[in-house]
């Protein structure tokens, strides 16, 4: 019986090596592996056996049946490691890689549209010998209304909508026209030539021409004899480099209760435009900014004499000019993030 059971081992022993020579491929070798020692596996099957072997045989068949067992381990252990380097070799040769090409590039993204038009502001303005000074965006009450000749209750307060905090007299800024405060009292007595670019908040509906947060843009002049007519020009070259050179410009009398005389300042929309009788309501004319001089009042809560200095003011909305430019009907496009709006910037 010792016997049968060793012929039995060769046996399984034969068959196994041609199994694992008739396998040309890992998967076919993972099944070759599954039949023969898997849970139900050939060998398994065969050790189950040693119960029926003589006691004097067992150590003989123990013996044989490790080294079949190491045998056919080892043979596997072989020929899978060739089967997956035969198939690294047919797939480097299938697709070969020329390490010398170029890599793929990676799409790159671009600047936000209302980032563009700041930086075209800038460029223009830079041009024009102004310097770009930031003020922050949560200001308080005696900054947004106060010092701009805006007591409490006046009613001119009724013209900007207020988000208010938890903090009393701390509120979010409703304009950057605080700016022109802080940027004073930090240069007087000396000459001022900037711009003031920022975010503003206002607590109104939002529609297709409002957001409760938007952009804006303040220019702020102070000097010795600077006049309505330094603000006009400087206007005009403005309006001419952002929208065209053939643009005029239209000055009407407005109110602001910071600057006096405060004027609102219009060009001329080009009649070819499809666009024109809709952004002009038929007029041929386009609002693009107030402006005016300086209050007496504020030059003076900014530390300025108004007998000795006068200055100019003016604000502008950046994303309003980009919506004139590029014929854009609806300014919450600019932060609900739809790239197919964005991507054509």
């Amino acid at each position: 019986m010792a016997d049968a059971a060793l012929v039995d081992w060769a046996t399984l022993e034969t068959d196994g090596l041609a199994g694992l020579h008739a396998a040309d491929d890992e998967p076919a070798l993972r099944a070759w592996n599954t039949r023969f020692f898997g849970d139900k596996g050939l060998v398994k099957a065969a050790m189950g056996g040693i119960a029926k072997v003589p006691k004097e045989s067992r150590a003989a068949f123990g013996q044989e049946a490790n080294r079949v067992k190491v045998a056919l381990e080892t043979e596997y252990a072989a020929r899978l490691d060739s089967a997956r380097e035969a198939a690294l070799v047919a797939g480097l040769t299938a697709d070969p890689l020329d390490v010398t090409l170029p890599g793929r590039p990676r799409p790159r993204g671009v600047l936000h549209p209302a980032t563009q038009i700041l930086r075209q502001i800038y460029a223009i303005c830079a041009d024009m010998g102004f310097q770009v000074y930031r003020s922050r965006e949560v200001e308080s009450d005696e900054f947004n209304f106060e010092l701009l000749n805006m007591p409490e209750h006046h009613p001119a307060r009724d013209m900007w909508d207020t988000f208010f905090t938890e903090t009393p007299g701390q509120i979010l800024r409703t304009h950057t026209s605080p700016g022109q405060i802080h940027v004073m009292r930090e240069m007087a007595p000396n000459p001022v030539r900037v711009i003031l670019p920022g975010m503003c908040y206002r607590n109104e509906a939002i529609s297709t021409r409002s957001e409760i947060q938007f952009l804006q843009v303040e220019g702020l002049v102070i000097g010795e004899g600077v006049t309505m007519a330094d603000l006009k020009g400087t206007l005009t070259a403005f309006a001419r480099r952002m929208f065209g050179p053939d643009r005029q410009v239209r000055i009407r009398s407005s109110y602001f209760p910071f600057t006096e005389p405060s004027i609102e300042v219009d060009i001329d929309w080009p009649k070819e435009d499809p666009n024109r009788d809709r952004l002009t309501k038929g007029t041929g004319w386009l609002e693009i900014l107030g402006a005016g001089m300086v209050h007496p009042t504020v030059l003076r809560n900014g530390g300025y004499d108004p007998d000795k200095v006068t200055g100019f003011a003016f604000g502008m909305g950046p994303q309003r000019m980009l919506m004139l430019k590029a014929a854009i009907d609806d300014i919450r496009l600019f932060w609900g993030n739809d790239v197919r709006f964005l991507a054509q910037f």
